[in-house]
This record gives C-alpha cells, structure tokens and sequence, in this order.
C-alpha cells in the first residue's frame, strides 16, 4: 500500500463508489424533494379542495418514496459488497504478508497482528461506504440549499454560509480523535497480544507459579488499553456533541427565520410547509456528514497499521548492521553455517535475510495449518518450481510422508519434533534459491538429527543456497562453510572442524 492507503482502497474499487456514490446521491436527492413535494401539495391540492390534484401528489410522493428506497437500498447493496471484497482482499494480503515473511512480525507480537487483520482491515474497507455517504450528505445539502434559494434567497444563502462553517468545524477536529482512535487501536492489539501468549503459556505458568504476576501484567496492558479507549470515546464524543449543537443550532435558526418571513406575508402556507420540512430533513445530510467524518479518522488510522504491516519499504535492519561483523556474503549452491554467541544476533541476522525478497526464511517455532499434513504443507510459501518433489522433501525432513496424517489446531496432536520436521519439509519443498532455516534440529534426537543433516545437505548441496543458524555440530560438520559471529563484533570463518579450536565457537556448539 502506498502512503495514503485509503486512497488505494476508493482506486480499488472506484466503480463501486462511483455507483454507490451515484446512488446514494439520488436517495438524497429524493429525500430532499420530499418537503418539495408535500408543499406543492398542500399549496395545489388541499388548499384548493381540488380532488384530482389531492390524488395526482398522493401518487406522486409515492412514486418519490420507491425511487427514494429503491436508491437507498441499491447504494447499500453495491457499497456493502464492495467493502465485504476490500476486507477479505486486506486480511488476505496481510496473511500472505506474515506467512511469506514472518520478519514484518519482528516488532509486533502474535495478538497485534491479530488485531490488524481482523479490526483494522474491516475498519479500512468502511471507506469505501463512508466516502459514498459523505459525498449523498454533501449533495443533499446542496439540493436543499437550491430549493431554499428558490423560495427565498437570504434563507439559501445563511445555509449556504452555515454548512460550510459546520463542516469545517467538524472537519478541525479529527485530527485529535484520529490520533485518539489510532493509540486505541494499537493498545488493543497489545492487550490481545499479551493475553494470547498468557493463555499460550497457561500450563507452565501454573507449573511454577507464574499465574499472579501473569495476572499483574495483563491487568496493566488491559488498564492502558481501557484508557486509550476511554479517551477516544472522550474524543468521540466532542465530535458528536458539537455537531448535535450545531445541527439543533442550523435547524432552529431556519424554522425562526421561516415563521418570521410567513408572519409577514413574505411566504405562503405551501412555501413555509417546505422550509419547515427542509429544516427537519437537513438535520440527516448533516449528522450523515458529521458520522463519516468521525468515522473516516477510524478508517485512516486503521489503514495506516494495516499499510504499516504491508509496506515493502518500512524499515528493516540490513544484514551485517546489528552484528558489528561484516556483512555475510553467500556463494551460490553453498552451505553456509552461521553460529552466533547469543541470541540478538542470531535474531538480527534471521531478520536481515528476511528483509530480502525472494528469501525464504524458516523459523525454529513451526506452525501448521488445516486438518491434515497435506493441508499443512500446501499452506506454505509457493514452490519456486524448480522440480523438488514432495516425497523427495519429506524423506530428507525424515517427516511423517502420509498426506492423509490428521492434524489438530496447530498440529498440538503431533509431537514438537514431528512439527518442526513437517515444517522443515515445506520449505525445502518450496525450493527457494536461497532458504535460511533457524535452528531446524532443536527438538530432535541426535539419531534423527544426523539423519536430517544428511538429507538437508544431499538435496540442498549444489541446487541452491542454504543458510542455517545453528549450534548443532551435527548440522555444521556437513556446511561447506561457517561463519562465527561473536557478540562483542568479531567474526571468524572456516569450516567446522577448524573453527572448534576457538573458544566462542566451541562453547556456542558445545552440548
């Protein structure tokens, strides 16, 4: 997304708000035409008595009422559809985004992600029926000012002036309830980040007696997350009383300034009935406006976390950067194996190769997706294509190979080590050109871990770049080459064997 994402979305879909705007303008205008229409009648048919005028406005405020609900209810259907469209296409590019490359989450925990995919993308699609509400509103009130200047030109004009000065007051003070509305947001998701990983870690918690200070630390990212909420509401509601002051004010004023004019003769029982029902009927064009204003602040705060999530060029750490080493170079068709003395740079450098496209990255915490291990393993990256089959991928993982295997939510019926070689199954059947796995052995046994080694390095060696940041001697002794990076910025490289004559090195792969 670019760097005004609501304006991505209304280009997305510009045929729909076209339509919808179009019709939603036409409901307006029938509504507006409504005290039109019951002036005349009360003017041509019940002050003259005559009986086929009093039917001819009967049929014709019924035929205004159809084109009225009719517009109404195809602008809802057109815009609702298309916003529907918008928030599956959001929360799917946010998935793709977050499974393609698990480096956007870097700065963001699980629950946060959560909240952008699901409230943010919805809150983003509203634009598009706002922006169409907002422009009826705006017609509307045109389309009453032109009556009203046609009945009298001084009541036009003083609505022609006190719109525009509502709106624009209302206009003034988005700003602050954006900003509002954007810190709710985010202390939202962190509220739900902090309870999907207490609920998460439950079990251990209880086993060492962590539950209290899990208690504690929830409460606190709840009690921030309720006062954000608190003074969004706060904002929010000096949005809304303002324009109900102004609204009653603009409506008063006219129904005033109306009696006055008809006390002295200036206008007729048919025009005043007219101005009565304008001034009544201007107060929805105007709330319309005042409630898509407020809600458009919800919608680019919303858009600008989900286009946060999803721009390509937010910053990230370039390799080498965070590690005070220099830069690792890969050699293509190589093994590269990178040790590091503590975990930040191991952290740093699974980032840095994340942030360049077309890598693929495989963390140490697998997750599976669907029922069964072939729903799993279609739910990884897209295969680059370059002829690595399943089977082939599988036996070098030493995964399970039955496809109709059944899988519970997240895979929790199989055992840690099983997920993580399913895990290492996909991305060696997705067959980057250069894959970088971390740590892909933790959980296995050493008889199963050499066999993994053996597999990795015979489908891998020569077919593309493999990377794997590791401790494991087993993984490293098959690697064509190692890089040791040290906390404190030193570095080191040579093969496995060499590298063990150096004290970091042999206590970061010592077991």
């Amino acid at each position: 997304m670019s760097s005004r994402p609501v304006l991505d979305v209304l280009r997305r879909h510009r045929r729909a708000a076209a339509v919808g705007c179009g019709s939603s303008m036409l409901h307006q205008t029938c509504e507006a035409l409504v005290p039109v229409a019951i002036g005349l009648a009360v003017d041509r048919a019940v002050a003259t008595g005559d009986v086929r005028a009093i039917v001819v406005s009967v049929v014709a405020v019924l035929v205004l009422f159809a084109v009225l609900s009719s517009a109404g209810t195809f602008a809802f259907w057109v815009v609702d559809r298309a916003q529907f469209d918008e928030a599956h296409h959001l929360r799917t590019a946010v998935a793709r985004a977050v499974l393609r490359d698990p480096a956007v989450l870097r700065d963001r925990q699980v629950g946060d992600a959560l909240s952008v995919t699901t409230s943010d993308t919805r809150h983003t699609a509203e634009a598009l029926g706002l922006v169409s509400f907002l422009a009826s509103g705006c017609f509307g009130l045109l389309v009453a000012a032109v009556v009203l200047l046609r009945i009298d030109v001084a009541l036009g004009l003083g609505l022609l002036v006190a719109v525009p000065v509502l709106v624009l007051g209302l206009q003034a003070l988005t700003p602050r309830l954006e900003a509002r509305v954007h810190d709710r947001q985010r202390t939202a998701g962190l509220a739900a980040a902090v309870a999907a990983d207490l609920l998460a870690g439950l079990r251990p918690l209880r086993g060492f007696g962590g539950v209290p200070e899990a208690v504690r630390r929830y409460h606190l990212a709840s009690s921030v997350s309720r006062r954000a909420a608190v003074g969004a509401a706060g904002a929010t509601s000096v949005v809304v009383g303002v324009s109900t002051l102004a609204t009653g004010a603009v409506l008063v004023a006219t129904a005033a300034v109306a009696g006055g004019f008809v006390a002295r003769g200036r206008l007729d029982v048919g025009e005043f009935v007219t101005v009565v029902g304008m001034a009544s009927f201007l107060a929805d064009p105007v709330r319309n406006i005042s409630f898509c204003v407020q809600q458009l602040a919800v919608s680019r705060a919303s858009a600008r976390r989900v286009a946060d999530l999803l721009r390509p060029d937010s910053p990230r750490r370039p390799l080498g950067d965070t590690t005070g080493a220099a830069p690792l170079e890969t050699v293509a068709g190589e093994v590269l194996g990178v040790v590091t003395t503590d975990t930040a740079t191991a952290d740093a450098v699974t980032a840095a190769f994340a942030a360049v496209p077309g890598v693929l990255v495989e963390p140490a915490h697998t997750v599976l997706l669907g029922e069964t291990l072939a729903d799993a393993l279609a739910s990884g990256p897209v295969p680059a294509g370059r002829g690595v089959p399943l089977a082939d991928a599988l036996t070098a993982a030493a995964a399970p190979t039955d496809l109709d295997l059944p899988l519970a939510d997240g895979g929790t019926n199989v055992s840690g080590g099983q997920r993580q070689r399913i895990g290492l199954a996909r991305a060696l059947a997705a067959d980057r050109e250069l894959l970088v796995l971390r740590d892909p052995t933790t959980a296995l046994d050493a008889v199963t871990e050499d066999r993994v080694a053996a597999g990795v390095r015979a489908l891998r060696a020569g077919s593309g770049t493999t990377v794997l940041v590791t401790s494991s001697p087993l993984l490293l002794s098959r690697c064509d080459r190692v890089v040791l990076l040290a906390a404190d910025g030193r570095h080191a490289t040579g093969s496995h064997h060499d590298l063990l004559d150096d004290p970091d090195y042999a206590a970061a792969v010592a077991r």
